[in-house]
């Protein structure tokens, strides 16, 4: 492969975008700082070259070359048969040098790499191959990530020179915080996986998990295989929260709901149903509690238990 220590332009097509090249612009910006986005059509450009990384454009997938389009045939696939955009193979060649450039520890390096590639990477390529219609979100299809940032492109009567590489601009730092923000959740999400299997070894038994603070818990617990944890007790600021579990991720139904009668109760109300000293809520959907020490959130979380205990079906 080419050098990459002397990248000074980065191109990709012009006129209107879509979220692959925005987002592979992302990567390419952080690893090379310095070099200049080139939105052009022009084939000089978009021929293979020192000091250039072609992408979404050039009609070929040449990595030794650095051009990395998706239009051509035959289009570059998966292994699994899956298609690639621009994106997913700026981020099969790229993405372990980026996570890199974010300090990501290198024991984690490949697991993150998988895991971004599997619920970012992949659905950003789908779509852009129209494979995967934002339609199936239902209400929420404007809402997806594609969608969004393609509603950042200028309207259709907006004629104005250089309006769509002004919008592309504009969009690049918005598109680069959606990718940091997902990177930065799922890397606490691996460092909170520690914390969270240490305290199921704490607890044993029980069937209240307590942690030192709230984080990502329910991943750990599967993997654990505690299915019998009902509850989470966790200190919040200046009280302590106790939740439930819920039984699948996208899922609301959690494992155990607190008790009926504390459903939408705050401070005397509720303490006079539950006999807490401290209960100062209970969510009317009844997911979480809050208590204003960890005796009462502990005695809540026991309370809730033994209620679910006496109902059928309880887990």
């Amino acid at each position: 492969m080419l050098a990459d220590d002397c990248i000074t332009h980065l191109v990709t097509h012009d006129g209107g975008f879509h979220a692959d090249e925005l987002l592979s612009s992302v990567i390419l910006t952080q690893l090379f700082p310095d070099a200049e986005i080139v939105r052009t059509r022009d084939a000089g450009w978009t021929a293979p070259g020192a000091g250039k990384v072609v992408y979404d454009v050039g009609r070929a997938y040449d990595p030794e070359a650095r051009v990395f389009d998706h239009h051509q045939r035959p289009a570059p696939l998966r292994d699994d048969g899956q298609p690639l955009s621009a994106f997913g193979l700026i981020w099969r060649h790229y993405g372990r040098d980026y996570l890199r450039a974010l300090d990501v520890p290198e024991a984690d390096l490949d697991a993150l790499h998988a895991s971004f590639e599997r619920s970012f990477v992949l659905p950003i390529d789908l779509v852009d191959n129209g494979v995967m219609d934002p339609g199936v979100a239902g209400a929420l299809a404007p809402l997806t990530l594609p969608e969004l940032l393609e509603s950042l492109k200028p309207v259709f009567d907006n004629r104005s020179p250089g309006a769509a590489d002004r919008a592309f601009a504009d969009a690049l730092p918005i598109a680069r915080a959606f990718v940091e923000a997902t990177l930065a959740r799922k890397a606490a999400k691996r460092r909170a996986e520690a914390v969270v299997t240490q305290a199921i070894r704490d607890a044993g038994a029980s069937r209240i998990l307590e942690l030192p603070m709230g984080m990502p818990f329910r991943s750990a617990i599967e993997a654990a295989g505690a299915d019998h944890l009902l509850f989470v007790v966790n200190p919040r600021d200046t009280d302590w929260a106790i939740g439930g579990i819920r039984v699948r991720e996208g899922s609301f139904e959690q494992r155990a709901d607190l008790p009926e009668p504390w459903a939408g109760l705050t401070d005397a109300a509720l303490e006079a149903v539950c006999g807490v000293e401290g209960a100062k809520f209970c969510h009317n959907g009844r997911f979480i509690a809050v208590a204003a020490t960890r005796e009462a959130a502990m005695k809540m979380a026991e309370l809730a238990v033994a209620e679910a205990e006496r109902t059928p079906g309880a887990a």
